[in-house]
């Protein structure tokens, strides 16, 4: 009996190994494919699964992040028949494992193949010039058309890039020497633009300064008037008082004459005062007063009696 009991022990591990080795956990960003008896049975997404032991199989374990295949370069010809080396590099994602699986053998390689022809489709229509300066474009047409060719794989291309563009060594050559050229004239450009800009900057400078030494000589110009404003302001005030001092003394004068009450004897003597000073001017006619001439007559007669006392 005791043989017995090892043999159901046995069977029970054994059972339960198959059941351990069949229950598979999914990992996130992977789905594996099944089959049962050789036919696609399902698609397992992420988390835990069991397969029926013997009877079902995972046909592949398919990756759904997004992927890049790296493809030598291919030679191309151009529209001018100029043989070029160009290398790719295609991002793809699998969208339909089930499709990724059944729908193509060797799906890189067939990418591959794919890309080939494409890319010398396109370069055909293009000359060398048009090739050199149109990646983009190029990337774009080659996207499209392997995104609608790939389809049916269960593939979705997102994006293709032209990693290199070799072409052949004397068209390099002249290329390097065309692009030397462009370098120079640029340079001369960038040299002339700098002594331009040199230029400006000293006619700028000059025109400053010669508009502050403008500015100078109008501030002393302006300067120097308004000083010759205020001395002939100062003067004309001077003279004013000087004018005005001199009437109030004659005023003054009159003022005292007129309180001493002269008799006429002063006023004769003032008045020929004033006519010896009016006959010493350099006035060619003099016109003599009456009263004047009477007053002459009297200091004559005044003088004969002071000779006769």
């Amino acid at each position: 009996m005791e043989w017995l009991i090892y043999v159901l022990l046995a069977i029970v591990l054994f059972l339960l190994l198959i059941v351990v080795l069949n229950i598979k956990i999914v990992p996130q960003s992977k789905a594996y494919v099944v089959e049962r008896l050789g036919a696609y049975r399902t698609t397992w997404d992420t988390g835990l699964h069991v397969k029926i032991p013997f009877l079902e199989r995972i046909a592949k374990v398919v990756s759904l992040k997004e992927q890049v295949a790296d493809f030598p370069p291919q030679p191309v010809i151009t529209k001018d028949n100029v043989t070029m080396q160009i290398d790719t590099v295609i991002f793809f994602q699998i969208t339909d494992p089930k499709l990724y699986t059944y729908g193509v053998e060797r799906p890189i390689s067939a990418i591959e193949n794919l890309t080939a022809t494409t890319l010398r489709n396109i370069i055909g229509e293009l000359e060398l010039d048009h090739t050199l300066t149109s990646r983009d474009t190029i990337n774009a047409k080659i996207r499209g058309i392997l995104d609608e060719a790939t389809d049916p794989w269960g593939i979705k291309v997102n994006r293709v890039e032209l990693k290199n563009i070799v072409p052949p060594a004397e068209i390099q050559d002249a290329m390097e020497k065309q692009m030397k050229a462009e370098r120079q004239r640029r340079e001369s450009i960038l040299r002339a633009e700098g002594e331009k800009a040199s230029k400006i900057l000293v006619a700028e400078g000059q025109k400053e300064s010669q508009i502050l030494a403008a500015e100078g000589e109008k501030q002393a110009a302006i300067l120097h008037a308004e000083a010759v404003k205020e001395a002939k302001i100062r003067e004309a005030e001077g003279e004013a008082q000087a004018i005005l001092a001199v009437q109030k003394a004659e005023a003054e004068g009159i003022r005292m004459i007129n309180e001493a009450t002269p008799g006429e004897g002063v006023i004769a003597i003032k008045s020929l005062e004033a006519f010896q000073k009016a006959a010493d001017g350099q006035a060619t006619k003099i016109i003599i007063p009456s009263d004047i001439q009477s007053l002459a007559g009297l200091a004559t007669s005044a003088g004969e009696l002071l000779r006769k006392e």
